[in-house]
C-alpha cells in the first residue's frame, strides 16, 4: 500500500476510535473522510458497514444488540416502541421480528436497508412523553419507559392484539415494582384510559 495511502487510512481510523468506533457516512464526510478512503478500509477488513451509510470499526467487540444499535444511530430522533420496547424492558414473550420505531408525525421514515423496521407516527404528548435513555453499546438509545409502552400497546390493540398489552401487564405486575399513577397518566395522554382501568383493577 503506498504511503500516502496508509497514511490516510490511519487518519481515518483516528476519527472513527475519537467518534467511539462507528460513523455515518455524513459525519464521516464532514470530518475529511474521503468515499475513497472508506471503500479502502472497507476493502481492508478495518470497518463493516452496519446497514446504509453506517460504519464501524472491524475490530470492536461485537455489538450485544445491534438492531437497537444500528436503528439508534441511523435515526437518532425516533423513539423505539411498542413490541420492541416491551421486548427490552423484558414484559413480553413475543419475539420481534423488526424494531418498532415511534417518529413525531410528518417526519420523513429512515432509509435502513437492515434490520426490518415498521414505522409508527406519533404526535405532541404522546411522542415526547415516556421516553429513556440507555446505552447500548457505543449508542444512545431512546426507548420509551415500560408504563408508557403498556398504554401504547393498549392504543395500538386493533393492530397488535389485545393479548399482547394484556401479557405485558401481567408481566410488568410480576417483574416491576408497579407504578398505577404513572401508567394512568401515560392512559390519559394515549386517550386509552377507560379502556386500560378495568384490566389494571382486574390484574394490577
Amino acid at each position: 500500500m503506498p504511503e500516502y495511502e496508509s497514511e490516510r487510512v490511519r487518519d481515518a481510523m483516528g476519527v472513527f476510535r475519537d467518534a467511539g468506533g462507528s460513523l455515518r457516512f455524513s459525519e464521516a464526510k464532514r470530518a475529511g473522510i474521503h468515499p475513497r478512503t472508506i471503500r479502502e478500509m472497507m476493502g481492508n477488513g478495518l470497518i463493516e458497514k452496519l446497514t446504509r451509510g453506517l460504519y464501524r470499526l472491524s475490530d470492536l467487540p461485537a455489538l450485544g444488540n445491534p438492531d437497537l444499535a444500528t436503528v439508534a444511530a441511523r435515526a437518532p430522533q425516533g423513539v423505539v416502541c411498542l413490541i420492541s420496547a416491551l421486548a427490552f424492558h423484558g414484559i413480553t414473550t413475543q419475539v420481534p421480528h423488526e424494531v418498532h420505531l415511534a417518529l413525531k408525525k410528518d417526519a420523513e421514515a429512515p432509509r435502513i436497508d437492515a434490520p426490518p423496521i415498521r414505522v409508527y407516527w406519533f404526535s405532541g404528548l404522546a411522542f415526547s412523553e415516556g421516553i429513556e435513555e440507555h446505552s447500548i453499546d457505543e449508542f444512545t438509545v431512546s426507548v420509551y419507559g415500560p408504563e408508557k409502552t403498556i398504554a401504547d400497546c393498549f392504543k395500538f390493540r386493533n393492530k397488535l392484539g389485545l393479548d399482547i398489552a394484556l401479557e405485558a401487564l401481567r408481566l410488568y405486575r410480576e417483574c416491576r415494582k408497579v407504578n398505577v399513577d404513572l401508567m394512568l397518566e401515560y392512559a390519559k395522554i394515549c386517550r386509552v384510559e377507560k379502556v386500560m382501568r378495568p384490566y389494571m383493577e382486574a390484574i394490577l
